[in-house]
């Protein structure tokens, strides 16, 4: 049998386009149906409805907080070493929490500064409109979050849509290495050597966009033809085992010893995507699945910021 090098629970709910309205709720019912591992960000806009739906599932007695890994995220215009406690401070605040369990660096960006009181979150532009990108140190950034671990406001801290050469600027020169590196992953980016990497250098891997192009396509970055769910290779594979094309990505990323980030408000699908542990792909299964990568990113700066905010801002060659 695969052996997985994960901890008994590695599912992961993440709030990316829950809509604030629903949020709390989402949040309380993702508790609810199992989840303990929740990533949150600055950038979603809903932390503080996130807060509302922890504060409310430890008042109702469905888990204490040191049943929680809680993620959230240093979003770009707060890399200057002076704005990181502030970053954190707002997040702590909105989450109602007295420490995360983990932090991460949103995106290897840096942008201009935009006062918390001005636009928060700042998104990617600044307040006349503008995506401006700065000249930033990432290893002063980096020293700046070490300093929130030793405050004990944060336990873990580590890296979003990072690449190798970047990780390994950081590993160079750090005090604290980095936990974590999430990353797009689904069988049309598998990343192997990222991966490989990342786990050699001692980091966990977080896969967000689990299932491929399903959360783009409302964003029209992302076609018809690109869903995985309806790929024959999947459908095929979870007609076998019994399971959801759904299950068979998560099963897929699982036995890869990465950490599956799904989100749904559904809660049928909440259950759903928990229940994955009851089966497993064979070796020749697993095989097929991988040759479906096409190094197709869904997430990609340099494709999305120049048509949406004028500016030119790759991040991956």
């Amino acid at each position: 049998t695969m052996k997985l090098r994960l901890p008994a629970d590695p599912l992961v709910f993440g709030f990316w386009k829950v809509p604030k309205q629903i949020c709390a709720d989402v949040c309380y019912k993702a508790i609810s149906a199992g989840y303990r591992r929740l990533d949150c960000a600055c950038d979603y806009a809903n932390e503080e409805e996130v807060g509302e739906g922890i504060a409310k599932a430890i008042a109702d007695g469905l888990c204490k907080r040191e049943d929680l890994f809680v993620t959230s995220k240093l979003w770009n215009t707060y890399h200057k070493p002076e704005h990181v406690p502030l970053a954190v401070e707002k997040t702590l605040k909105d989450l109602q929490l007295s420490y995360l369990d983990e932090y991460l660096i949103h995106f290897p960006i840096s942008m201009e500064f935009v006062p918390f009181e001005s636009k928060y979150p700042p998104e990617w532009t600044n307040m006349d409109g503008k995506m401006v990108l700065v000249n930033n140190d990432m290893c002063a950034t980096w020293k700046a979050l070490e300093e929130q671990v030793d405050k004990k406001l944060v336990k873990t801290i580590g890296v979003c849509n990072f690449s190798t050469q970047l990780i390994r600027q950081i590993l160079s020169t750090c005090r604290i290495p980095p936990s974590t590196l999430q990353v797009e992953l689904h069988p049309h980016n598998s990343q192997q050597n990222l991966i490989r990497f990342a786990h050699e250098a001692g980091m966990k891997v977080t896969a967000f966009s689990t299932f491929g192009a399903s959360s783009y396509l409302e964003l029209d970055m992302a076609t018809k033809d690109d869903v995985l769910m309806e790929n024959p290779v999947i459908t095929k594979i979870a007609a076998s085992k019994k399971k959801s094309p759904a299950q068979v990505l998560i099963r897929w990323a699982l036995q890869r010893n990465t950490f599956p980030l799904t989100k749904t408000s559904n809660e049928g699908r909440m259950k759903e995507n928990r229940d994955v542990l009851d089966f497993e792909l064979d070796e020749a299964e697993m095989k097929e699945i991988d040759g479906l990568n096409k190094n197709r990113r869904y997430n990609d700066p340099g494709v999305f910021c120049e048509p949406g905010m004028g500016t030119f801002c790759p991040i991956y060659e």
